[in-house]
């Protein structure tokens, strides 16, 4: 699979977003997604202390890497969301930093966290603090890169400054939504990156399932699927009329030219390079092979310029 950069780290271009994992996957089922994903030549674990509740996925992933696979993989996880375990906390204050980066290292089984994410902007705690801190990390050997999550333009920005200025490491990669449905990031964090060399992750790159093409407008949600178990008003922000028409057109464009829709999405990321790795979220093996052949279409000015019609026309 093609590789990218996150600062000094080689990444492959489709990542594993481990959300589920502790949550919607048990386990058993957990450790076999990891396990097809590394079969399949995916590098990128992408999780964070809250995910699956009290640490439960980074647990999980300190599991199923324990048997060598560890030095096989890239580990991003993240520190700030309220964390539910103990003891609870969150933020980016120096003092919750060092607590829970420990805790990550120990659920990983790992001596060192390869990229360290603040999840979250904390306009609670100066930058100053929360940049020493993992410059800190870095120094230590405990943080290879740092990056930042659902952070805007004009943080990203303000974090680079400030690096600059002491001398710290940088923020090597920001972590945004971002999907043919959602591209608001067009307009604020992805020319931000573009323009500083950082690396962009998006997540929720198939909008929570809308860009499988499992959904319809003239149905209910499968059962089992992303949207049916969300709550009704939170599912309808995903599957709204407005969505209904651009996933339409946008599987007109993927079937004229023998692809799928899923295909499309993937494809449609990785066309922007500053797109390091594309966070994908999977339940199964077979959806772990579905997103690894996904990026196989390398889209051309042909391809882009039909999806940029599509899109307005919709």
């Amino acid at each position: 699979m093609e590789t990218r950069r996150i600062g000094g780290l080689e990444v492959s271009v489709v990542g594993l977003g481990c959300n589920n994992f502790g949550g919607r996957l048990d386990e058993d089922a957990s450790i076999a997604v990891i396990t097809a994903a590394v079969d399949a030549g995916i590098t990128f674990l992408d999780t964070a202390d809250v995910y699956g509740g009290g640490g439960a996925s980074e647990t999980i992933i300190g599991k199923a890497l324990a048997g060598g696979l560890r030095e096989h993989v890239v580990i991003g996880t993240k520190f700030g969301a309220p964390f539910d375990g103990d003891p609870p906390g969150r933020g980016a204050g120096a003092g919750w930093i060092t607590h829970a980066v420990e805790g990550s290292l120990r659920r990983l089984q790992t001596d060192h966290i390869d990229l360290y994410q603040q999840h979250v902007y904390d306009p609670s705690v100066p930058i100053e603090e929360t940049q020493g801190t993992l410059a800190d990390l870095v120094a230590a050997g405990k943080v290879r890169e740092i990056g930042s999550s659902n952070f805007d333009a004009g943080q990203i920005d303000a974090a680079a400054t400030l690096s600059a200025e002491r001398g710290w490491p940088a923020f090597a990669s920001a972590q945004n939504r971002f999907n043919l449905l959602d591209r608001e990031a067009l307009d604020d964090a992805i020319p931000a990156c573009e323009r500083l060399g950082i690396a962009f992750l998006p997540f929720f790159p198939l909008a929570s399932g809308m860009l499988t093409g499992k959904y319809r407008a003239d149905a209910p949600f499968p059962p089992g699927t992303r949207l049916a178990s969300m709550p009704a008003e939170r599912a309808a922000s995903f599957a709204s009329d407005r969505n209904h028409r651009l996933v339409a057109a946008l599987h007109d464009v993927a079937t004229s030219r023998g692809h799928t829709l899923l295909e499309l999405a993937f494809a449609w990321l990785t066309a922007r390079p500053a797109i390091a790795s594309v966070i994908a979220g999977a339940t199964s093996p077979a959806q772990i092979a579905a997103n690894v052949a996904a990026v196989g279409w390398t889209l051309s000015a042909e391809d882009l310029a039909a999806v940029d019609a599509a899109l307005s026309a919709a």
